[in-house]
């Protein structure tokens, strides 16, 4: 079994980026005039061709058990961490609904792609991270469904758009030609291609991250500091919502892969992509941001010693 030291030497590198991205925007390499032209390159062409990548030839995604289940997981696990994080806001009392909605928001997304994805592959190799791209489709469904409505207030209805996004669809394709055994008769250089461009999404993403944030980690520090709403997120999201993850991990009947990956969420801060979503659909950004530094500056001492007791976990198994 991996030690603390081994495991914070595979987390630090990640934040390293995601610190490289303030210094890029505070040094104005990163410009916030070129933040919307990024996402969508990251979006619409590097994230599909890591997707591409991990699943083409991957024998693990060509079990049932590892198609069907990774995403009803997902979205069960960020549906459910909204919900009580909701829960736990009002019954404190935190402050107006539209600041508990955004607590709640924040609190129940964990960082399911930009952290866990390096993590999974330098840890387990390609077929494990194949079925993580798999989970996170479930995640991805319960942020634009139910976290969408408890952000916002607004119907399910107008949420369903945003699930038919370029990861997604190109996810469908990579697993439809995966299945069928397609994959091996693709061009040798478009194989190449999709190598090459899918290892440059996790660093250029954790890059746009760290200049997302930068403004409000420079600029507006005090306004960040906030105890009750700092510490009770990172009690539910890095205290309590692991300790679910590992129970999952144990006694679900599922693949070795889809335990690994359970494991590896768990542990996970809040997501700080939910800061962009806040903005555009009438949440609180500042309290989204406040949730999501403080359980990313915990994560990174917390992230290697949940990470150690899970896989103690299911190695009993």
């Amino acid at each position: 079994m991996s030690s603390y030291w081994q495991l914070l030497q595979l987390v630090a590198p990640v934040f390293a980026i995601i610190a490289i991205g303030v210094g890029m925007r505070r040094a104005e390499w990163l410009t916030e005039s070129a933040d919307e032209s990024l996402l969508r390159l990251f979006i619409r062409f590097f994230y599909p061709c890591l997707i591409l990548d991990s699943v083409l030839g991957n024998q693990a995604l060509r079990s049932p058990g590892n198609l069907l289940v990774p995403p009803l997981i997902g979205f069960a696990t960020v549906s459910l961490g909204i919900l009580g994080a909701l829960w736990a806001g009002r019954r404190l009392r935190l402050g107006p609904d539209e600041d508990v909605r955004s607590f709640a928001f924040a609190t129940g997304i964990y960082n399911y792609g930009y952290i866990p994805i390096p993590l999974i592959a330098m840890m387990y190799g390609a077929d494990c991270l194949g079925v993580l791209l798999v989970y996170n489709v479930g995640c991805e469904a319960a942020v634009w469904t139910f976290g969408l409505f408890v952000l916002s207030g607004r119907p399910l209805r107008e949420s369903r758009r945003h699930l038919f996004n370029p990861p997604v669809c190109s996810l469908l394709v990579a697993v439809a030609l995966n299945l069928f055994g397609l994959g091996a008769h693709l061009p040798d250089f478009l194989l190449t291609l999709f190598h090459l461009c899918g290892q440059c999404a996790i660093p250029f993403g954790l890059l746009l991250i760290g200049a997302t944030v930068a403004k409000m980690l420079l600029h507006q520090t005090s306004a960040l500091f906030d105890l009750k709403v700092m510490g009770l997120s990172s009690l539910l999201r890095l205290g309590l919502y692991p300790l679910i993850f590992l129970a999952l991990a144990r006694y679900l009947p599922v693949s070795p892969e889809l335990k690994r990956v359970i494991v590896v969420q768990g542990a996970m801060p809040a997501g700080i992509f939910s800061v962009v979503i806040a903005k555009h659909y009438g949440g609180r950004p500042l309290i989204v941001t406040q949730v999501s530094v403080a359980t990313s500056a915990l994560g990174l001492l917390l992230i290697p010693l949940w990470l150690q007791l899970g896989l103690s976990v299911i190695a009993l198994t």
